[in-house]
């Protein structure tokens, strides 16, 4: 028989501070007696028949329980130290315990403890998800506060339970409810646990950035700042965090960094403050919205520029070079400036398969997932806030989860997945194309147009020959043959990776790092995906060869679980 689920409401947070009840290392400083008794591992339990009802919820002992309380048992009696049963089957996860004492009349909110907590509280500080998801289901109020001042947000903020602050906002909770000192999650989380977590995940839900406390008059920032916390600045200031709030003491968030003489926190502030300054300009603004039409016309003036310099008319190198080692630091030369510029678009403009949800359908999502068992962070994406489809990945550049996902491609600026995916094959094929074209014709030009002697004089003196004859089309030469390198490499890794073994590059990279990790060979073509060479260019392509192959189609934006796949007897996932 299992222990009973040890634990107890004090916990060690990542930051010390002066939050009423925390001592200096940020460890409740009057530490629950009855608490700390459950952190005691008792004995594994031979004879429950003579077990108290205490160790009884303890240890789940259903029919011992059961027995005790028919017996005449009030299960709303606190033990010696004011704790009810409901407490202690809360604190254990005792789903069954803890339906049986209320269907006898449990109070559900009883105070009880050193820190006068409900058994939400209990629960929360544990991390029990399920019994949060039971105790609101029977009427418990996550509003109400504890002993050191803080609702059941609070304490799953400070005890970073995602799914818990999650759940408990989808629910209603108020992601902006304050403490006894005025304090939201968002400025408690801020100051008092170090890191990007959970003052990331608080702001999904859109709390108030310029909310103040009570006491200090302090923004979020501002308590990031007092706290040091150079990830919680970093995110607050990414949100959109105002700079000018001044809190009780008349100190603006820049104001107080300087005061702490944080110089890293003083430096990013400083830079967030030109960078916005920057930003109000109109012509800033119209540089972002025209970037792609912008981009391909710098890449021709550039191509030009580069082509000109070159046939300068100019017996000096030394004036060539320091022209085109400018006209690189002023132009940033983009390296697919040739790429077939449709395919190109297609790529960069179709949706590459990101999720989209409203509000108000992820909070739905939330308390589904959750109330089914379902709100597992290894497929729940903490930053979209949504339950990822299969093969999808979230990726921290677009900041949005893409479907069937293969890449964040360094060439077009965007992420290559489900939508977009075969336009970039053809953007892939152009490329290679037109390169390939661009080489012939560079060969043909020496030829016709210039005196080589390169079966008389050798490698050498050609290409001295050729560099005298054109630099301009020398340029283009190496321009193109470069293109052409890595445009034709990535065109056969996707097409063996879709044709042979079914899978996106991310797959297959992540594939190869198990069987590294696992230490044993994993076989590449032995996945759910792989439907043999005909079927996957079909089902890829969506195309069905005039009828010789029937392509599957599949919507990988919605896929969640498998399911049997009729036309070749494989699996496949989907909703």
């Amino acid at each position: 028989m299992e222990g009973p689920g040890l634990g107890s409401q004090c916990r060690n947070h990542s930051h010390g501070s002066h939050l009423p009840g925390f001592g200096r290392h940020g460890i409740c400083a009057h530490e629950n007696k009855e608490l700390a008794k459950a952190k005691e591992i008792l004995p594994l339990i031979e004879d429950s028949s003579n077990c108290d009802i205490v160790k009884a919820t303890q240890y789940g002992i259903f029919e011992r329980c059961k027995e005790l309380v028919e017996a005449g048992y009030d299960v709303r009696q606190p033990d010696r130290e004011n704790v009810s049963l409901l407490h202690w089957a809360a604190i254990n996860n005792r789903l069954e315990l803890v339906k049986f004492y209320i269907s006898k009349g449990a109070v559900i909110d009883q105070l009880g403890g050193d820190l006068n907590s409900t058994p939400l509280h209990w629960a929360i500080r544990q991390g029990h998800l399920p019994m949060v998801i039971l105790l609101l289901q029977h009427g418990a109020d996550p509003t109400l506060i504890d002993g050191e001042g803080f609702s059941s947000i609070h304490l799953a903020v400070l005890f970073q339970h995602m799914p818990i602050i999650a759940y408990l906002i989808s629910k209603g909770q108020s992601v902006n409810m304050t403490d006894v000192n005025g304090q939201t999650p968002l400025m408690l989380s801020a100051y008092k646990v170090i890191g990007p977590e959970p003052t990331g995940f608080l702001l999904k839900f859109n709390p108030s950035l310029s909310a103040v406390d009570k006491t200090h008059q302090n923004t979020p920032l501002h308590w990031a700042v007092a706290a040091g916390n150079v990830s919680a600045v970093d995110k607050l200031l990414e949100a959109g965090s105002s700079l000018d709030i001044r809190n009780a003491k008349g100190e603006t968030p820049l104001d107080m960094a300087v005061q702490n003489k944080n110089q890293l926190i003083i430096h990013m502030l400083k830079t967030e403050a030109k960078m916005r300054a920057n930003k109000k300009f109109r012509l800033w603004r119209w540089l972002q919205k025209c970037e792609l039409f912008l981009l391909l016309i710098l890449s021709m003036i550039t191509l030009w520029a580069v082509g000109y310099i070159l046939d300068f008319n100019s017996d000096s190198w030394l004036l060539k070079g320091c022209l085109l080692v400018a006209l690189f630091f002023l132009t940033s030369l983009f390296p697919s400036v040739i790429a077939f510029l449709y395919f190109f678009y297609k790529t960069w403009a179709t949706d590459p398969g990101f999720t989209k949800a409203s509000e108000e359908e992820r909070k739905v999502n939330i308390v589904t997932l959750a109330e089914t068992g379902c709100l597992d962070f290894r497929t729940f994406c903490t930053s979209c806030l949504i339950r990822k489809p299969l093969r999808s990945l979230h990726c921290h550049v677009c900041n949005s989860c893409v479907a069937r996902f293969d890449q964040h491609c360094f060439w077009t600026g965007r992420c290559v997945g489900f939508g977009n995916h075969h336009h970039y094959i053809f953007f892939l094929l152009s490329l290679s194309m037109v390169c390939d074209w661009i080489i012939y014709g560079s060969f043909v030009y020496w030829s016709n147009h210039c005196a080589t002697t390169f079966k008389e004089d050798g490698l050498w003196t050609y290409l001295s020959q050729i560099v005298a004859c054109s630099p301009w089309v020398l340029y283009i030469f190496l321009l193109a043959a470069f293109h052409f390198s890595w445009s034709t490499f990535l065109l056969i890794n996707q097409l063996f990776q879709i044709a042979f073994l079914g899978l996106t590059s991310h797959e297959r990279i992540s594939l190869l790092k198990q069987s590294r990790h696992m230490k044993q060979t994993l076989s590449l073509r032995k996945t759910p995906y792989n439907l043999g060479f005909t079927q996957n260019l079909a089902d890829f392509f969506q195309c069905g060869c005039f009828g010789l192959v029937k392509p599957c189609i599949i919507d990988w934006t919605s896929q969640y679980t498998m399911v049997f796949h009729p036309a070749k007897e494989k699996v496949l996932r989907s909703v």
